[in-house]
Parts: structure tokens; sequence; C-alpha cells
């Protein structure tokens, strides 16, 4: 078995399609470590604000495999059948694969959006704060703290069959449109 973490993305019916990609995540991978969910602008393209969360498991599949698999979720979302610019049903990415590190199959690891991301990165940092990258000796946490970025990202309510994903408390402490300075505690 191999512990991976995606980075799972959607700003089209954002509610309907998390449900939908993480229900097709849980039947695929089994049993699911979920981060809260965050609310963010788009990076890179012109569309809605976009809900981001991260998800680990442990699966037995071989990388090309399981972005093959991926792939074929966001299909079933209507990833492929897109016709407005700017509008994503479900983004799922490999963030982590292992300890693998580097280009393998066209997949980059660890995802380089990690270290860039606000969206990516305070979400992995809360799901697993110890957890070294892969081809560093950097945690999330350490990342986290030192990021310096000018992304706006602020945890979001969200219940997965009845669980609630973010906890109420990060949400007092960070409400809309806010984003907590690295090192304030947030990871």
């Amino acid at each position: 078995m191999t512990r991976i973490y995606l980075g799972v993305g959607t700003n089209t019916r954002r509610e309907h399609h998390l449900h939908r990609g993480l229900d097709a995540l849980q039947q695929l991978l089994g049993p699911l470590q979920l981060s809260p969910v965050f609310e963010s602008d788009a990076v890179g393209i012109l569309g809605a604000r976009f809900y981001n969360l991260v998800v680990a498991a442990d699966t037995p599949l071989p990388l090309a495999d399981l972005n093959s698999a991926l792939k074929a979720i966001e299909a079933a979302c209507g990833r492929r059948e897109q016709k407005v610019p700017g509008r994503i049903t479900l983004d799922i990415d490999i963030l982590l694969y292992g300890e693998l590190s580097g280009c393998h199959g066209g997949v980059q690891l660890p995802r380089p959006e990690i270290n860039h991301n606000a969206f990516v990165l305070w979400p992995l940092t809360l799901l697993a704060p110890e957890l070294v990258l892969p081809g560093t000796d950097t945690s999330c946490a350490a990342l986290w703290q030192g990021w310096r970025g000018q992304q706006k990202v602020w945890p979001v309510a969200f219940d997965w069959h009845g669980q609630p994903l973010t906890p109420a408390l990060l949400l007092r402490q960070y409400p809309a449109q806010s984003s907590p300075a690295p090192g304030s505690g947030a990871a």
C-alpha cells in the first residue's frame, strides 16, 4: 500500500461536485482522511471561486493506474465535457505518491503547486503537518510557516455524509476572504 495525497477542487456546482468526487474517491480508495474545505479565487484561469481540500488515502494502485482512475472520476463528473472556459466541475491532482520525487509518467511529484498555492498548502498542512515532502527535508508545517504568497484563502463549512469537514473553530478564526499569516497557529 502506498500513502497518497490528492488535491481536489471545483468551481462549478461546488457542493454537488465535491460530494460526487469524494464518493467516487471513497469507492476507489476505501477510507479517506479529509482536510477542511477552503474557498479561494481562481488561480491561473478566469473563473468563479473554487472549493478545495486535500484527501489522504492508501492505495495498492500503481501511479499510472491511479492517475487514469482519477481522470475517469473527473470525466464522470463532466470535466472533459466542459464548454465554458474557466468552469471546472472537478479537478483531482496527485500531490504526493509515497516517497516518489521527480517526473513519473508525466506526473511531477511532489506536485509543484504545494509550494505555491495556499489553497493546497494550508489544507495539506492541517491534514499532515509533520509530513516531510519527498526529495526535501521540509515538513508541510515548515513550508506553511515560510509561505509568503498573496492569495486569499478562507475555510468554509462543508459536510460530507453528515460529517463536518471544517471545524467550527477554524471557521470562527478565519472568516470569509481572509488568510492567516503563516506561522499564526493555523497549521
